[in-house]
């Protein structure tokens, strides 16, 4: 049923203005508040994900958005001078770099941020 229907992701934020400072103008994202002062981010592919404000807003404890890059380390870099600061992570199974960077052989190269909410998004490689 739902198989060939457009679909987005969504998640909240306790303050609008600063997430469309953080999407827009630090990462880059084509990022407009729509209506219900819901922030609509434009994604490659003519996909989109939605940021809605929330009162009692609390970060998302899991990844709930995944940008894929050619280069880990150089979107690391480049973020980096924007002022994003990568988690860093030192559990079983879970270990990061210096740079904030997992290199896992089980798994991708990625590296974890937050948004100025607390949300966890993270840039993998393809």
């Amino acid at each position: 049923m739902l198989k060939n229907r457009p679909a987005f992701a969504s998640f909240s934020t306790g303050d609008i203005q600063a997430a469309k400072a953080f999407y827009a103008q630090t990462l880059g994202l084509d990022a407009r508040i729509g209506k219900m002062e819901v922030l609509e981010l434009q994604l490659a592919g003519g996909m989109k994900a939605i940021v809605y404000p929330k009162a009692n807003h609390q970060p998302a404890t899991f990844t709930v958005l995944n940008f894929q890059v050619p280069n880990v380390e150089a979107a690391v870099a480049e973020l980096g001078q924007r002022g994003v600061r990568f988690e860093h992570y030192d559990l079983p199974g879970l270990k990061t770099d210096a740079k904030g960077i997992c290199r896992d052989p089980g798994g991708p190269v990625i590296a974890w941020f937050k948004d100025p909410a607390g949300n966890i998004l993270s840039v993998l490689e393809q």
